[in-house]
């Protein structure tokens, strides 16, 4: 073997036994970045190009966009809530101004432990020659008891409403005090309508609907509360979102 032919064969060798490190280089190229090297062994050594990308940080564009969407919600229950206050509180002052003013109201407004959102109105008067006003007064019941609660979107959804005290039954008065009025529906609901139009609308069809004071309620009867009034209401605005409203007979007030 001549000298020449001895260099080829070794330097075939150090070519075929070279250190990882000169390998690592020669893959970066001469403009190649440590972390481009990194990558390169990490591929050597078995990691595959999925788990290199879990590890990559999230793109600035997706975290910026999901903060504008929050804070987009955010500002619109903001404006929600800003609407519903400053309507219940003109509502609030014009019942009271006109409470006042008038000897003798048709109904008066209090607050829940001082809470804009729910309130207790007392209905003093209706028709007086009702059977119902003639059990309030042979009773010694000086007026009924309402109980409004209003929703986060009010006014543009209806308050709910149900009858505390006394117990009636029929007048469109259901399980629990929950009452049977179109107007408390979503599908009746008009954001124009104020809670002295809600109020006086339920005055008239507790008359219209022979509404009683019950006298001594059956040990067996249902519990009246708001749980049950609750109940009782999604079931009625379930049936008339199905078949549509149809003023029930007063056998069924």
């Amino acid at each position: 073997m001549t000298s020449r032919s001895k260099e080829k064969v070794a330097a075939a060798f150090r070519k075929l036994f070279r250190s990882p490190e000169k390998l690592d280089n020669e893959a970066a190229g001469p403009s190649g970045s440590p972390a481009r090297r990194g990558l390169f062994r990490r591929h050597r050594d078995g990691v595959s190009p999925a788990e290199a990308a879990v590890s990559l940080p999230s793109s600035p564009a997706s975290s910026t966009m999901s903060k504008k969407k929050a804070g987009c919600a955010n500002d619109v229950r903001e404006r929600a809530a800003g609407v519903r206050t400053r309507r219940l509180m003109k509502e609030l002052k014009e019942i009271q101004r006109l409470q006042e003013h008038r000897p003798n109201p048709v109904f008066t407004v209090e607050l829940v432990n001082d809470n804009l959102f729910e309130w207790h109105v007392r209905l003093h008067q209706i028709d007086p020659e009702s059977d119902l006003a003639s059990d309030l007064r042979e009773m010694s019941i000086p007026n009924i008891l309402l109980h409004l609660i209003f929703p986060e979107n009010f006014p543009f959804a209806p308050p709910f409403m149900r009858v505390i005290e006394p117990r009636i039954e029929k007048g469109f008065v259901m399980e629990g005090g929950a009452i049977c009025m179109e107007l408390l529906t979503p599908r009746g609901w008009a954001s124009a309508y104020t809670v002295e139009a809600v109020v006086m609308q339920f005055a008239a069809s507790v008359v219209k609907g022979q509404g009683r004071v019950v006298r001594a309620p059956a040990r067996s009867s249902r519990e009246f509360s708001r749980r049950r009034a609750e109940e009782a209401f999604r079931s009625l605005v379930k049936t008339h979102d199905k078949y549509g409203w149809v003023t029930p007979s007063l056998s069924d007030g």
